[in-house]
C-alpha cells in the first residue's frame, strides 16, 4: 500500500499567466505557494482481484484491458500515460473540496503520479512530476489550465515560476526570512465563501479572450494580463524587502485589474464581502483560482486580524487556519 499527499496552493502573484494562451505570447512570471491542507491518496496492489478500482465521490470497476471506460478523466489518463498493465485500487481523500479555487484537480493529479511512480519504482524529479501532470491535464485532457497548481503541489514552499514561450518552467525558491514568513502567515486570513463554480468554463473563456487579443492593444485581455504579471513582479519585491503592508496593497491592485479580464471573476455577493473586508481592516485581498466563489484571500493591517475575523464570520463567510507547506508532494506510507 501506498499514501501519498500533495498540497494545495495559494496564489501570491502573476496568476493567470501560467496559462499557454498567454506565455506563449509573452513569458509568463508568478510567486506561488503552497498551504498545509492536503490532497490524499491511497494507492494499492490487489492480491486477487484482476480489476482497476477507483473510490472518490463514486466508485468505479472495470477490468484491465478497459481502461477507457474508467470516467475519471485524471486516473484514466494517468494509467495510460504510464502505462500501467496491473490491477490496482485508487482511492483519495482531501482537506479542501473541488471547484473551491485552491487548484484541487492539480493536487489530485501531483498525489496520484507521485503514488503511481513510486508502485512502478520510477524515482523522478519533483520538476518531472509537475510537468507529468501538466501533460496529463493540460494535453491530454484538454484543460483550459495553467501550469501553476501543479508545480505548486508538487515543489511545496513559496517559489517563483518562470515560464518561457516554449513552456518551459524553471523554479527558484524565494528564501524569506522565517520572521517575514511568520508574519505573512498572520496577515494573512482565508474565508469560505461557500459559493462553488467551475473554473474550466472561466479559464477557457479567459484563455479565449488571451488568444484573440493582439499585442500592445490597450485594455484587451492580454494588456490586462501584462498589467497582473507586472504587479508580480512588485509582490516579489515587497517580499523580499519585507514589506507586506506594500504587499497587501499590491494584492488589491491586482484584484482590480483580474476583475477586468472577464465578468465571471466577479459578483454582487463577491463585491459586497470585499467591500465589507476593505473597510474593516484588510489591505487588500482576492478570490483564489479562477474567481467566480470558493476561497476569499486578505491581507489585514496590524492589529485588525481579530477584528477583521469576526466581521467576516458575522457575514456568513467559513474561516479557514492555515500554513505554509514546505514539503511538497510527498509519498508517507510505502509498504
Amino acid at each position: 500500500m501506498i499514501t501519498v499527499r500533495a498540497p494545495f496552493r495559494l496564489p501570491l502573484g502573476g496568476g493567470g499567466t501560467d496559462l499557454p494562451s498567454y506565455y506563449h505570447k509573452n513569458d509568463g512570471f508568478l510567486i506561488t505557494a503552497a498551504i498545509n491542507k492536503y490532497m490524499f491518496m491511497n494507492i494499492n496492489v490487489p492480491a486477487i482481484v484482476n480489476k482497476i478500482k477507483i473510490q472518490y465521490s463514486k466508485v468505479e470497476s472495470v477490468d484491465l484491458h478497459e481502461i477507457e471506460k474508467i470516467e475519471h478523466e485524471i486516473v484514466r489518463e494517468s494509467l495510460k500515460y504510464l502505462k500501467i498493465k496491473t490491477p490496482v485500487e485508487i482511492g483519495s481523500m482531501a482537506d479542501l473540496s473541488a471547484g473551491t479555487g485552491m487548484g484541487s484537480s492539480s493536487s489530485y493529479t501531483v498525489a496520484l503520479l507521485k503514488g503511481l511512480n513510486a508502485m512502478l519504482k520510477r524515482d523522478i524529479s519533483t520538476h518531472e512530476l509537475a510537468e507529468e501532470a501538466c501533460k496529463v491535464e493540460i494535453d491530454l485532457i484538454g484543460k483550459p489550465i495553467g501550469k501553476q497548481d501543479q508545480y505548486a503541489s508538487a515543489y511545496g514552499g513559496l517559489i517563483q515560476l518562470d515560464i518561457d514561450r516554449l513552456g518551459n518552467v524553471k523554479v527558484t525558491p524565494l528564501n524569506l526570512d522565517t520572521e517575514v514568513i511568520y508574519e505573512l502567515e498572520n496577515r494573512l486570513l482565508m474565508f469560505y465563501t461557500g459559493l462553488e463554480r467551475d473554473a474550466n468554463s472561466i479559464l477557457g473563456e479567459q484563455s479565449e479572450k488571451i488568444k484573440l487579443a493582439k499585442i500592445n492593444v490597450k485594455n484587451t485581455a492580454l494588456d490586462y494580463m501584462d498589467t497582473i504579471k507586472s504587479i508580480g513582479y512588485k509582490i516579489k519585491e515587497a517580499l523580499k524587502d519585507e514589506d507586506i503592508d506594500a504587499f497587501g496593497k499590491l494584492m488589491h491592485e491586482h484584484w482590480l485589474t483580474k476583475k477586468s479580464v472577464s465578468d465571471k471573476m466577479s459578483n454582487p455577493d463577491i463585491d459586497k464581502w470585499y467591500e465589507l473586508a476593505m473597510t474593516n481592516g484588510a489591505i487588500g485581498g482576492k478570490i483564489m483560482g479562477a474567481g467566480g466563489g470558493g476561497f476569499f484571500l486578505f491581507c489585514v493591517e496590524n492589529g485588525k486580524r481579530k477584528h477583521l475575523r469576526k466581521t467576516m464570520e458575522n457575514s456568513g463567510l467559513k474561516y479557514m487556519d492555515f500554513k505554509f507547506d514546505w514539503e511538497g508532494a510527498k509519498v508517507l506510507v510505502n509498504i
